[in-house]
């Protein structure tokens, strides 16, 4: 007499494939032998239940069992009585557990939330030298998903819960016996009409179409700290995308840009600039006033007999320190600008200038600071 299979699950004989699915598992966790391992009734269990759950979850056979035929009957001419764990290749309980649970025994695949935390989205914005020297509040305008409003982001029109999927009975994932030369092998894939989840919206939101999220231009504010250099990341937190199914917002981080100043260059927190100083003040000494990024004067003490090149650093002018406290310096460049046209009066001067010093020309020097020129006229 053929085996009351359907009996064996506790589920009737029009049950759907659901209902023989939802019964097999409690019954496989309520007997797995890794859950009782000396019961010898409840290992005898768990393969009634197994060879019942292949029988009626395969429509071809669940039509012999109920013609009255009993497939896993070798006598009545059924499938060999290999049992659940056969059509796996024999590889044990164990495998057949994984296989349909999708994971180790006494454990399950575990399925991706429907609620997922949001993505963080990058700005890049441009500020002048100004900007970074003193800090700025700058408006910035992002766009970015936000939580629907008209669902409080439960992507539902009436903001009830979601609902188990009925095509996956919440598992996130559908799964097919399927009849090979090795015997029968479960597969199993994303369940389309829950996205994987196990849970689907039954009155989906208007607006959102049931993601509990929506795109939205917004007017932020970001504090930009005196100090910031190019490529530099602000974090706003919570101010990026909001994740699937109103999830939790990611960060927006916004990029510093600096725009290149028209005399001021940066070099970490030292500016540098050229300055221009004529050779008679570059002789006798002077004094210039050069602007910092926001136009405030500083003082420039050019030594008397500066040299082209030389370089005059000016403490604490510079960009402030963003972690610390105090600022880079002020490094001023000069450049010895000689006249290309002179007056009879600036001609005499200068004559009368190089007749006083009784300086020569000279190509290269030699250790004791003379030249080519000076060795020659001295006979040395």
């Amino acid at each position: 007499m053929a085996r009351d299979y359907y009996g064996i699950l506790g589920v009737s004989r029009d049950a759907s494939e659901a209902e023989i699915k939802r019964a097999y598992r409690k019954l496989a966790l309520k007997y797995h032998p890794d859950r009782n391992p000396d019961d010898a009734e409840a290992a005898e269990r768990f393969r009634d239940v197994s060879d019942a759950y292949e029988l009626l979850s395969d429509p071809e056979k669940r039509r012999i069992v109920d013609m009255g035929g009993d497939p896993l009957d070798a006598s009545a001419g059924g499938f060999g009585g290999g049992g659940f764990s056969g059509g796996f290749g024999g590889g044990g309980l164990g495998d057949v557990f994984e296989a349909f649970f999708g994971g180790a025994a006494g454990g399950g695949r575990q399925r991706r939330s429907r609620v997922q935390p949001g993505a963080d989205a990058l700005l890049r914005v441009g500020l002048g030298l100004d900007e970074c020297f003193t800090g700025v509040r700058k408006p910035i305008t992002v766009d970015t998903a936000v939580l629907c409003e008209d669902c409080a982001g439960t992507g539902s029109a009436s903001k009830s819960a979601a609902q188990t999927c009925p095509d996956c009975s919440g598992t996130g994932e559908i799964q097919q016996m399927q009849r090979s030369f090795l015997g029968n092998v479960m597969t199993s894939r994303p369940c389309g009409r829950c996205r994987g989840t196990g849970e689907v919206i039954e009155d989906p939101c208007a607006n959102c179409g049931g993601d509990g999220r929506v795109r939205s231009r917004r007017e932020l504010t970001v504090n930009v700290p005196a100090g910031v250099s190019d490529g530099t990341r602000i974090r706003m937190a919570g101010q990026g995308e909001v994740g699937p199914g109103g999830g939790p917002a990611g960060d927006l981080y916004v990029e510093v840009h600096v725009q290149p100043h028209p005399v001021l260059r940066r070099e970490g927190d030292d500016l540098h600039l050229t300055v221009h100083v004529p050779m008679v003040d570059a002789a006798l000494g002077t004094r210039l006033d050069v602007d910092d990024p926001v136009g405030e004067p500083v003082a420039v003490e050019v030594p008397a007999g500066s040299q082209p090149g030389a370089r005059i650093r000016v403490d604490g002018r510079g960009m402030p320190h963003l972690r610390g406290e105090g600022a880079g310096d002020l490094v001023a460049h000069v450049e010895v600008t000689v006249p290309t046209k002179l007056d009879a009066t600036s001609r005499e001067l200068l004559e009368r200038l190089r007749e006083h010093r009784g300086e020569d020309s000279a190509v290269g020097e030699d250790r004791h600071g003379r030249g080519f020129f000076s060795r020659f006229r001295s006979g040395r």
